[in-house]
């Protein structure tokens, strides 16, 4: 009997370990320390004028730079040193002002050739490369009451347009609509039309006395659980839509328990910057201005964003009724009014949206509706308390500016067209905060930590110390008990950790510190086939077998007991990856990966290697195992 592999097996063996060479290798290139300039809008220079500015600063500050690389909308500024990144961060935003945007970033030092072929280094997760983390908590209690006075503006429609008289309706401090009415009859005639049109909410009669009738609408268990879903969902989607501008490999944005939602934003150690980022999310609300003659409790004031815009819009005050909120829009894009050429928003509304805004629209024809930008922040002041210590205060408080005041020249529907603005900037920024900015509810930062980039190194050399003392003492104990085929399991066993790092490298995945456990792990678990194969290859030695035949019978039959144990670790670090968060995925995708990668060379690549030395000898007697 003779082992033999054909000529395309071996092939395919040298291409994978060939390809993981080559991938594995832009892991070797550390990134430059490195702070990147950009603008705070769109029309801001980013020129050759704005490098020789930045250059003369860094040399005014003795601060020492590797290089200076122009891009299409950034300035990097290419470090030599990492202690002095943070320094030249804060000095180049102090010279540049508030209209650029300095921020601390890692300048790849791949090179050229082995970027044009997508070699890229592998993505490292906070706890390696340092950065920030945020705890936001979600208002439900506000999103709560808004969907109920949107519904009660509904109401006080309905109940318009049917001539049904009713005294008061509004929303109360327990998110509760209560609507009082002069007699029982009319109340029962709103309930009859109302009751079958909102069946998410709860009705109850209440007799207060005389002329005083009221119903109280309550909103119903599903129809809570259901907006707390969307409310959380919403964010989420923002969230994401606005860290992803921060160009951060591999941000964390994702939901914790009921009313939580978790942001890391690994590599960034500017907490003010990263929180200045986030914090433009912000509700958009599109209301009428108030007619002249309206009563004042019909009406309210808000600031302008600019005194240009209070210029502009003048004295306007708005209806308090709002007509819809920023969620509700689908899509907007800037573009160019083809008459007049000058800048305009395009929106899309979903078809809740689209209905609401075409019936306030269709009677308010060449009046103006406002935009109304929308900011929830965080102000913590300090405070001495009765013990003489000094305390953190945390303030929740809310700032509304109309940042657009537009005639409504036709009834509108789903699309339809803002004007007025002065700017192709204006008009951009605009679309991106209809597009991008909408939350469903506000958010407020319970918790802020920073990881630095020191602590991300000390993680770093402790991962790879524990890689190389584990792999050091599998190498050993192989090569001391299998002999040659130890020597062979040894040489498998590093081709597998390079195409790991290969395979992790080409799919963009994210190295955390529980990923480097998975891949010391994956070490251990890489030689276990190869035990399997090698004990059964000596018990059929011990059972007189020819050596060819035994070589033979070791793989075929611990094939299967291999591919079990391996399918099963695989489903478990499936099922973490699916149902973990943050560390836990991070151990499951480098455990997932390093069990495929490890089937191929204990099983294939093992065997080829044994076939070269043995697979040709026709007069073998005894090999060293």
């Amino acid at each position: 009997m003779h082992n033999r592999y054909p000529l395309w097996k071996y092939l395919l063996i040298v291409l994978v370990v060939a390809m993981g060479f080559i991938y594995a290798l832009p892991n070797l290139y550390a990134p430059d320390p490195a702070v990147q300039i950009s603008g705070q809008s769109g029309d801001v220079a980013i020129d050759q004028a704005l490098s020789e500015q930045v250059k003369q600063k860094l040399t005014e500050a003795d601060i020492d730079f590797i290089a200076l690389e122009l891009g299409e909308n950034s300035l990097l500024v290419r470090l030599s040193d990492e202690d002095q990144q943070m320094a030249a961060r804060r000095q180049l935003q102090d010279a540049l002002g508030s209209e650029y945007v300095a921020a601390l970033n890692q300048a790849p030092t791949t090179p050229d050739w082995l970027m044009a072929m997508g070699g890229q280094p592998m993505r490292l997760g906070l706890d390696l490369s340092g950065g920030v983390h945020f705890l936001l908590e979600v208002d439900i209690a506000s999103a709560l009451e808004t969907r109920q006075e949107i519904t009660a503006d509904e109401m006080k429609t309905t109940l318009r347009e049917e001539r049904v008289r009713y005294g008061a309706l509004e929303v109360d401090d327990e998110q509760n609509i209560v609507a009082r009415f002069r007699s029982a009859e009319l109340r029962d005639e709103a309930l009859d039309l109302l009751s079958d049109e909102y069946d998410t909410l709860n009705f109850t009669e209440q007799d207060e006395g005389e002329d005083d009738f009221r119903f109280t609408a309550t909103l119903s268990e599903t129809a809570i659980s259901e907006i707390e879903d969307y409310a959380l969902g919403q964010n989420l989607v923002t969230l994401r839509n606005r860290v992803n501008e921060l160009g951060v490999s591999e941000p964390v944005v994702q939901r914790q328990g009921g009313d939580r939602i978790i942001v890391q934003l690994p590599g960034i150690q500017d907490t003010a910057e990263a929180k200045r980022v986030i914090g433009k999310t912000a509700n958009l609300e599109f209301r009428l201005e108030a007619e002249p003659d309206a009563m004042v409790s019909m009406k309210e004031s808000f600031p302008y964003r600019s005194e240009e815009d209070q210029r502009r819009f003048g004295d306007a005050e708005l209806e308090r009724r709002v007509i819809l909120t920023g969620d509700h829009v689908a899509n907007a894009n800037s573009s160019f009014d083809a008459e007049t050429n000058m800048p305009q928003v395009n929106i899309t509304l979903d078809g809740l949206g689209g209905t609401k805004m075409h019936r306030a629209t269709r009677d308010n024809v060449n009046r103006r509706m406002a935009v109304l930008f929308i900011e929830h922040k965080t102000r913590i002041e300090t405070e001495t308390n009765e013990e003489g210590e000094t305390v953190e205060v945390r303030e929740n408080y809310v700032e509304r500016e109309v940042i657009s005041l537009a005639n409504i020249q036709s009834a509108l529907g789903k699309q339809f067209r803002i004007t007025g603005l002065e700017s192709p900037a204006e008009a951009s920024e605009l679309a991106l905060l209809l597009r991008a900015g909408a939350l469903a509810a506000p958010m407020y930062f319970v918790e802020e930590r920073t990881i630095g980039p020191s602590l991300g190194a000390e993680n770093i050399q402790t991962g790879v110390k524990s890689v190389v003392w584990g792999m050091a003492l599998v190498l050993i104990f192989m090569l001391f008990y299998y002999r040659v085929f130890g020597l062979i399991a040894n040489i498998a066993l590093t081709a597998n950790l390079l195409i790991l790092v290969a395979v992790m490298s080409l799919l963009g995945a994210t190295l955390t510190l529980p990923g480097i456990a998975g891949i010391v792990l994956t070490v251990g678990m890489a030689v276990d086939a190869n035990v399997l194969i090698f004990s059964r290859i000596r018990e059929e030695l011990k059972g007189g077998s020819p050596p060819q035949s035994a070589i033979y019978s070791g793989y075929e039959r611990a094939f299967v007991s291999i591919l079990d144990a391996n399918v099963t670790t695989l489903l478990v670090a499936l099922i973490l990856y699916a149902i973990g968060t943050g560390p836990v995925q991070g151990f499951a995708v480098t455990l997932s990966i390093g069990i495929l990668t490890s089937m191929f060379t204990a099983i294939m690549g093992t065997r080829a290697l044994v076939n070269l030395i043995y697979g040709r000898r026709r007069n073998l007697k005894k090999i060293w195992i």
